[in-house]
């Protein structure tokens, strides 16, 4: 089966990347592929008509987006081409040969319905399931895919990275035997098992909600240089005041001090940013009497470093109970977006790992 996705576009507005990687994540979830993305302007109609031709003779399938006002003329040329009528209003089929016409604005929404034609015409359904981790070596999935994969069946793998909080998404056809999927999950479950935090597709702060909600236990935040984005994440988890206490953006030395009783020596002998600090952070919590739970963080997110000689993308983070609390060091690279809300999805993990 031979793919082709063709994009006709007014070549003077940027695209929205986001949303077409969207588009094409839908087909890949359900193990259809492109073996060739066309971008052509919409003003060229030599290019357009090379372009539909070659879909038609070289492609098993293809899809085609245009904009509304194009629509009527491209389905016109495409129906010429393929000497067919469209059905069901977007696909037609000639002989093995079939096309798709969509409209820009329709997204996803499109997307899924090429997938529902496309598994109705090789008489095949599809079914996933998910593996969600957090901060995995992009080589360590890599080698787990290749190793889950190497008996060559048709399961088909999509890695997404949202800043460090990763979706490992396995696709599987109805014709795949079970076993074999079962396989490759637990081939795969192995050798991450060290990131893993679910193995359904929901994100860590609902994880880490579900967990203090079955310890019943409560968790406070506070934070420097990730300000207030675990806080964030947090209480959009619905029901989070069952297990959330408060959470405190103590970004000066001297709220650090006055909130949550940093001491002054620590921060001048190893400086805000430091091992020793982050540990007082979270101490200072667990002291208040009104958590079981407690996180902190502190660290560089650029763009320019603090006054000290301490790299940007330096950071601490926290986690104990009243037992204890270790802290973890981190060298992040990147911008300061990517700084902090790597940070953020690595503190929520460590907060997991602490009570699963």
């Amino acid at each position: 089966m031979t793919n082709c996705l063709v994009i006709i576009r007014n070549k003077k507005l940027n695209i929205d990347y986001s949303r077409l990687g969207e588009f094409i994540s839908v087909f890949s979830a359900a193990c259809y592929y492109f073996e060739k993305i066309s971008f052509i302007a919409f003003d060229d109609s030599r290019c357009i008509s090379d372009q539909l031709h070659e879909c038609r003779a070289e492609f098993e399938n293809a899809v085609v987006l245009c904009e509304d006002r194009q629509y009527l003329a491209i389905a016109s040329f495409l129906q010429k081409i393929y000497e067919s009528a469209f059905d069901d209003r977007f696909y037609l089929n000639c002989g093995h040969s079939s096309a798709m016409l969509g409209r820009m604005e329709e997204g996803a929404e499109f997307a899924r319905s090429c997938v529902s034609f496309l598994n109705r015409k090789y008489k095949v359904s599809y079914d996933k399931f998910y593996i969600k981790c957090v901060s995995a070596p992009a080589e360590l999935i890599r080698s787990g895919i290749e190793s889950a994969s190497a008996d060559g069946t048709d399961l088909a793998f999509g890695v997404y990275d949202n800043f460090g909080d990763q979706k490992i998404e396995i696709s599987y056809s109805s014709t795949t035997p079970k076993m074999t999927a079962d396989s490759v999950n637990r081939t795969l479950v192995s050798t991450l098992s060290d990131y893993i935090y679910a193995l359904e597709d929901i994100t860590i702060e609902q994880r880490l909600y579900d967990l203090l909600k079955l310890r019943r236990m409560k968790i406070a935040v506070a934070e420097s240089f990730t300000g207030g984005g675990i806080a964030s994440r947090l209480v959009s988890v619905p029901g989070i005041s069952e297990v959330y206490t408060e959470g405190l953006n103590t970004y000066a030395n001297e709220s650090k001090m006055l909130r949550l009783g940093v001491n002054e020596l620590t921060l001048k002998q190893y400086g805000a940013v430091s091992d020793r600090t982050a540990c007082e952070m979270a101490e200072g919590l667990l002291s208040s009497g009104l958590c079981d739970v407690a996180i902190s963080t502190t660290g560089i997110a650029g763009p320019k470093s603090d006054n000290t000689s301490k790299p940007v993308g330096l950071a601490y983070i926290a986690v104990g109970t009243r037992d204890g609390v270790k802290v973890y060091k981190f060298n992040y690279r990147g911008d300061r977006e990517r700084i902090t809300k790597t940070a953020v999805n690595d503190a929520l993990f460590l907060a997991y790992k602490l009570l699963k």
